[in-house]
């Protein structure tokens, strides 16, 4: 029996929980399809687990770390969190170069093991392509998404604090998080001896306060094994229990998309065509409208798979960039060093956050540079050394215990995060040969950093240095360990918004030009990148798509 829905969204992260909530809420009966297992909030079988309890410490051995040849390029894969990551081997794609796919599938996605920072972009972002004739205009500005920013940071929860910069919008935060002395004294010293730049508290999606039934972040920085204080922001612990509320979401996982399946009649997307992980056997649902937010590559291979006679090379893709315009941020370039004030000063906890310094290069005609275009902001954060510092120094018995359990100096480090040009040639394919375990094509990834990216990653190491030595650090080290791309997690492009049906895939409401009752909302649509995490406006621009959308299906303007 054909199964029939008013909204089907597929892929149960960031997006697609806040698309679930919004259109349970507007009161769609909507089906959640999830192409991994179910994963419920509380089920985080190592979030309390210390070290010690682990095997090995934690670490992977050689036979476990074989299924993870990709996973462990991100430095996140452990004992405690690999139960969150693919083993690569049962999920393979094509590298034409090499690209770092980090992913999870289970229910709440990413939205498990994300980074939590969360930044507005400006019209600095949204109007940079048009102003310097790359790629294609945002068909956007920061007027059109900032009351949905207002929206979506009230519900999630995000401590930080106000800067009244212009082109890094404040937004409606709980009490910020504190910095340690190190931290507060780096912020002085960048106040006092620049004018164009800041030391700001992250702006984060963890709780400092109770917020909507939620508890308080207990400084354990064990986010990346699943919260069960539900202190910080996720589908588990935020947006699937407000859908499951309204009665109105039917949730299936072990749901793989084969397709989204087009009606030459209606010119509408029908339904979705699903394989059972479980039994492999096919099944169909249909809706009047359908939200894709299965991350930014597998929304794309889902979108080249569903061909038809009217879209014979993907759908929506009249403008043939389905699949292009691949960014991603660079990052792991910066400096850090050392300092000898403080001694007699420590810190409580570990703190799930650190330091933001936001972009300060190319954002007017004052900090403007010809080496590149756009620019980076720094992360970071500083502590004390450890025991671990003395074992270059060979000591050991009574005077490496004594050494052991004295701190050691301040040490704070800045890592550089910059926005990526979209290039048309940056992009993914259907592989013509290669199948995954479900017969589906697998995709080919052909990603490269360019001459901006890497112009740019000079001045990420070069302006840390200087700012650790103006700042008195000391024993100040430059680093770049050039990472592929894909290494910061941050996909966006393969199906971006634009002003034309003849340029872009999407319209200025995340709607197919081609199929207008298909939405994409997750970082597929992105026109360009920023250097700004995305995830924050991947929410704002998916819950102003409901709204919309809503409003059509409502007029029954779909039909």
């Amino acid at each position: 029996m054909m199964q029939k829905y008013d909204a089907i969204v597929v892929g149960s992260g960031i997006t697609g929980g806040w698309a679930a909530k919004e259109l349970c809420e507007r009161g769609l009966k909507t089906l959640l399809l999830e192409r991994g297992r179910d994963l419920k909030h509380g089920d985080y079988p190592t979030a309390q687990s210390d070290s010690w309890d682990l095997p090995n410490g934690g670490k992977l051995t050689r036979e476990e770390l074989e299924h993870y040849p990709v996973q462990r390029r991100s430095g996140y894969l452990d004992q405690p969190t690999r139960h969150l990551w693919v083993h690569d081997n049962e999920h393979p794609y094509h590298e034409e170069s090499g690209f770092d796919w980090i992913r999870g599938n289970h229910v709440g996605g990413r939205s498990l093991t994300w980074g939590r920072q969360v930044y507005r972009w400006s019209d600095l972002d949204f109007e940079a392509n048009a102003k310097e004739g790359i790629g294609v205009d945002w068909p956007i500005r920061y007027k059109d998404l900032a009351p949905w920013y207002d929206y979506v940071e009230k519900f999630i929860g995000v401590s930080g604090k106000s800067e009244g910069l212009q082109h890094l919008p404040d937004g409606s935060f709980l009490p910020a998080m504190e910095m340690n002395c190190i931290e507060t004294y780096l912020t002085e010293q960048i106040r006092e001896k620049y004018t164009d730049r800041i030391v700001t508290i992250g702006r984060v999606a963890n709780l400092t306060m109770p917020h909507l039934g939620r508890g308080t972040c207990q400084y354990r920085d064990r986010c990346i094994r699943g919260c069960p204080f539900g202190a910080y922001f996720s589908s588990q612990s935020s947006t699937l229990p407000a859908a499951f509320a309204t009665g109105l979401l039917d949730l299936r996982p072990h749901s793989v998309v084969k397709k989204i399946i087009f009606d030459e009649g209606s010119e509408l997307a029908k339904g979705v065509r699903i394989i059972d992980a479980e039994t492999m056997e096919e099944e169909v649902f249909e809706s009047d409208l359908i939200f894709l937010n299965a991350s930014t590559l597998a929304t794309a291979q889902i979108l080249l798979q569903s061909k038809s006679n009217r879209f014979p090379n993907g759908l929506g893709n009249d403008s043939g960039q389905l699949g292009k315009n691949l960014m991603d941020h660079h990052c792991y370039a910066g400096a850090q060093g050392q300092s000898d004030l403080f001694p007699d000063k420590y810190y409580k906890g570990r703190r799930a956050n650190g330091i933001y310094v936001p972009r300060f290069r190319n954002t007017n005609a004052a900090t403007t540079t010809g080496k590149y275009k756009r620019g980076f902001a720094y992360q970071g954060a500083g502590a004390r050394e450890g025991w671990s510092r003395s074992i270059p120094e060979a000591r050991f018995g009574a005077k490496f215990k004594e050494a052991a359990l004295r701190p050691g100096k301040w040490t704070l480090g800045l890592i550089g995060f910059g926005e990526c040009l979209p290039y048309e040639n940056n992009q993914i394919s259907l592989h013509p040969s290669k199948k995954d375990g479900f017969g589906l094509p697998q995709i080919s990834i052909d990603m490269r950093w360019q001459e901006n990216e890497l112009a740019m990653r000079a001045d990420m190491m070069t302006d840390a240095q200087e700012m650790l030595e103006k700042a008195g650090f000391k024993n100040i080290r430059t680093f770049d360990q050039g990472k592929n791309p894909g290494s910061g997690i941050h996909e966006m492009g393969t199906a971006r918004m634009g002003k034309s049906a003849e340029t872009s895939v999407l319209n200025a409401h995340n709607q197919m030009h081609g199929v207008r009752n298909v939405f994409v909302t997750d970082g597929a649509c992105m026109t360009s990148s920023a250097c700004q995490n995305p995830s924050l406006t991947y929410m704002a621009l998916t819950v102003r798509a409901v709204s919309y959308a809503v409003d059509l299906w409502s007029k029954k303007a779909l039909q």
